[in-house]
């Protein structure tokens, strides 16, 4: 038995819409599993960001400023009192430098380069005058020179008062 051509052509479709819907099919699931993978990846994503925000509410639960212990920071009334004779006596071992300053004046680099063996430097202190005592550069007292066993000495006149130092650091 042959088929006649109208039944080939038939079968020939029917075989093409199998494979049309075969091909359909496929492409179906396919995006199926792609809609799949992004829905995983969206529940991923979900779950990070449902995880993070939860780590920064506890950080900022933990952050939340909490009243001291007073066993960690005790009063300084109770320090003071106690505490000063000790701490007299540690800064009573630290060395500080004292000078006595006869005078001072001011050079232009040329006048300093023309200085020889032998010249003289006018400083704005005068004769008689008493000299300043300093304590690590700062002016504490003035005193007169005299000499101790050949050295010199400074006999301390007068304790210089607070707005006088300021005075005298000024000029």
């Amino acid at each position: 038995m042959t088929d006649s051509p109208k039944d080939q052509d038939t079968e020939q479709n029917q075989t093409g819409t199998d494979d049309a819907w075969a091909e359909a099919l496929a492409e179906q699931a396919a995006a199926e599993q792609d809609t799949a993978a992004e829905s995983t990846a969206d529940d991923d994503a979900s779950a990070a960001w449902a995880e993070a925000m939860a780590e920064q509410a506890e950080a900022e639960t933990a952050a939340e400023p909490r009243a001291a212990d007073d066993t960690v920071f005790r009063p300084f009334a109770d320090e003071s009192a106690r505490g000063t004779p000790r701490d007299l006596d540690m800064i009573m071992e630290i060395p500080v430098t004292l000078s006595v300053e006869l005078g001072s004046t001011r050079l232009s680099i040329r006048e300093l380069l023309d200085l020889a063996k032998g010249s003289i430097v006018e400083l704005d202190g005068l004769a008689g005058e008493p000299m300043d005592i300093l304590i690590n550069g700062y002016l504490v007292a003035q005193g007169e020179v005299v000499v101790v066993e050949d050295k010199y000495g400074i006999r301390i006149t007068d304790i210089v008062d607070r707005a006088e130092r300021i005075g005298k650091l000024n000029r």
